[in-house]
């Protein structure tokens, strides 16, 4: 019998309860709910963020992002470990969208912030892999609700560093840090103009190791901003040096985070960019969900094959065959 309980799955009352009162094995069990695409859990997924919602929406939602190799993870635990230290409440997701395919590096951050992870004031979740950016969009979202009613003050967004992946946490978050590293020269070429018209800082990680090259890149990124149009009037994305292995200029940076919350509350942007993530969420929900009913729809099923056969073969065009499928759909 005592089995039995351990393993019963459960109820939704209990669900609450757990992530209210900050347990972390009912707060993951909650996420890996709301990660399920069954649509039986997906009801009971509904029913338990409903009755999370209103405790959510405190908490300081921070994006990170960088080119690979930059040390994101060193970074992320030496911030992660400061906050806490501060004595706030720190989540950590890590989001890879490609993970489903090749496993991404994602499962191994919690081995990478081997002290964050163990830390009772911390908790970090990898992305499911599911290897579909809408479902790893949702799923994300919803696991800031649920960690938000857990009381976490700080959740901080992890991503790729490449892709779609940026754009899809810009719009969830309410501060977008991009980590570069010197030698700016060379991988100004590599960035994309997209992802600087997103940042609302760089820092440029690793001060400690490449010191000669530090204000040269410190003025190539300044540069590289100045080109941009700002996202806000009444913020200019700067330019911080920081070692995510030292620690070296960490509470400045996060004084400047602070900074911008300030000053986007008091100027009505920080509500403004909120009510616009709940527009973006709920457009690209309904989307995810119509692509699934598509896909789901037996009609469609029987009739794709034959229709994929003739576009390979040139006997149709793109454009008719998707103006036949959306009909039958339709039907």
């Amino acid at each position: 019998m005592a089995t039995e309980k351990i393993y019963k799955q459960p109820s939704t009352d209990m669900l609450v309860e757990g992530v209210r009162s900050g347990d972390r094995a009912m707060i993951g069990r909650a996420i890996t709910l709301i990660e399920s695409r069954s649509r039986k859990h997906q009801e009971k997924a509904h029913e338990l963020l409903d009755r999370l919602l209103p405790f959510s929406g405190h908490a300081h939602r921070v994006g990170i992002s960088g080119v690979p190799g930059v040390g994101k993870s060193t970074f992320i635990e030496s911030l992660g470990l400061m906050l806490v230290e501060k004595g706030q409440r720190v989540a950590v997701l890590a989001v890879d969208p490609s993970s489903g395919r090749t496993g991404g590096s994602i499962l191994g951050d919690k081995t990478r912030m081997e002290q964050l992870s163990s830390h009772d004031q911390a908790f970090i979740r990898p992305s499911p892999s599911s290897g579909v950016l809408g479902g790893v969009a949702r799923a994300t979202r919803e696991t800031i609700v649920i960690l938000e009613a857990a009381g976490y003050d700080t959740v901080l967004v992890e991503t790729v560093g490449t892709g779609q992946s940026e754009t899809m946490v810009s719009d969830m978050v309410d501060f977008f840090l991009v980590l570069m590293l010197p030698g700016a020269g060379d991988e100004l070429q590599g960035i994309k103009k997209g992802i600087l018209e997103l940042a609302d800082m760089i820092a440029v990680n690793k001060a400690d190791v490449f010191e000669k090259k530090l204000k040269q890149a410190m003025r190539e990124y300044k540069s590289a901003l100045h080109i941009m149009t700002d996202a806000s009037p009444n913020w200019h994305p700067p330019v911080m040096p920081v070692s995510g292995l030292t620690g070296q200029g960490l509470d400045d940076l996060w004084s400047k985070i602070e900074l911008h919350r300030r000053l986007m509350t008091e100027s009505g942007e920080w509500d403004e960019r909120r009510t616009n993530q709940r527009l973006t969420w709920l457009k690209s929900q309904i989307a995810d969900r119509l692509l699934d009913d598509f896909y789901h729809s037996e009609t469609i099923a029987a009739a794709l094959s034959e229709t994929q056969n003739k576009v390979v073969a040139g006997h149709t065009t793109v454009s008719r065959a998707v103006a036949d499928l959306m009909k039958l759909y339709h039907q």
